[in-house]
C-alpha cells in the first residue's frame, strides 16, 4: 500500500518560500501605498499652479511677492476645495514666486509638506516649469 502527500520537511521548503517572497514583496508595495497617497497630494499642488496661472493672468499686472496669495481670496478656493485624504490646505504654500508682465515672466513654487500617515519624503516641490523635487531625502 503506497501512501500519497507531502513529508513535513517538503511542507517546511513550501512555508519557507512562502516567507520570503512576503519579505521582499512587502517592502515593495508599501512604497507604492506611499507613492499613490502622494499622488493626491501632487494632483492638489497642480490646481494651485493652475490657479496662479489664471490669477496672473486675469489680473495682468506685475506681481513683486506671490507668497502672499491667499488660498481663498485671491486663488478663489473654498472651503474643502484643498481637502483630502491625506492632505489639507494647510499642507501647502507657495514658497516663492514672482509675476513680470513685459517680459512675460512668471515664476513660482509650491511646496506639499507630508499629510498624516504618510512615509517617504517629508515634502515635494513643483516649479512654474512644472519640475518636481522631494525634499528632504
Amino acid at each position: 500500500m503506497s501512501r500519497k502527500g507531502f513529508t513535513l520537511v517538503e511542507l517546511m521548503v513550501v512555508i519557507l518560500i512562502v516567507a520570503i517572497l512576503a519579505a521582499v514583496a512587502i517592502p515593495i508595495m508599501r512604497g507604492r501605498i506611499d507613492a499613490a497617497k502622494w499622488s493626491e497630494g501632487k494632483a492638489m499642488m497642480g490646481t494651485i499652479a493652475t490657479a496662479i496661472r489664471a490669477y496672473c493672468a486675469e489680473l495682468d499686472n506685475d506681481l513683486g511677492d506671490l507668497t502672499a496669495l491667499d488660498f481663498d481670496t485671491d486663488l478663489g478656493f473654498r472651503a474643502g476645495d484643498l481637502a483630502g485624504t491625506y492632505f489639507d490646505q494647510g499642507n501647502f504654500s507657495i514658497i516663492s514666486g514672482a509675476y513680470d508682465v513685459m517680459n512675460n515672466s512668471l515664476t513660482f513654487t509650491i511646496e506639499a509638506t507630508a499629510g498624516s500617515g504618510i512615509n517617504g519624503p517629508p515634502s515635494y516641490t513643483l516649479d512654474q516649469d512644472g519640475n518636481w523635487v522631494a525634499g528632504g531625502i
